[in-house]
């Protein structure tokens, strides 16, 4: 629920997220907040494709998720998987995270469910900055 009061489902956002090209992980955020933001894990084997076909000498997730041609085939993915949600429901602002969320580890379950408590408390810094 947003600060505005506006209740929404972060799966369907999520889901869409995920269909970003070069996007693997996604994690809504706006519970008590002011507008809905996402951190973004990039699709390692994706971003590396990516890396080579575009020339990029470095193929680290932290680098990729720091490049400007990264960030510019992320937002053009955002517009479209946001057109079919209302104002209220779009992702406003998000990061790209330089790392690769795997299944059973502090982000994800078993069956990679996403653990939002963890996510929220080891990204905090992330999230503040998304709101500043």
């Amino acid at each position: 629920i947003t600060a505005g009061g506006k209740n929404i489902s972060p799966a369907n956002l999520e889901a869409k997220l995920k269909l970003i090209p070069l996007i693997g992980q996604a994690c809504a955020i706006g519970d008590g907040k002011p507008f809905m933001s996402a951190l973004l894990v990039l699709d390692p084997d994706q971003a590396r494709a990516f890396a080579r076909r575009e020339g990029l000498a470095d193929d680290l997730l932290a680098s990729l998720a720091a490049s400007d041609k990264v960030a510019e085939v992320v937002a053009r993915g955002m517009h479209d998987a946001m057109a079919d949600f209302n104002h209220a429901e779009q992702i406003k602002r998000w990061v790209i995270l330089g790392v690769d969320w795997l299944a059973d580890s502090d982000e994800l379950t078993p069956t990679s469910k996403l653990k939002r408590r963890n996510i929220a408390t080891k990204y905090a810094a992330e999230i503040a900055s998304m709101y500043t």
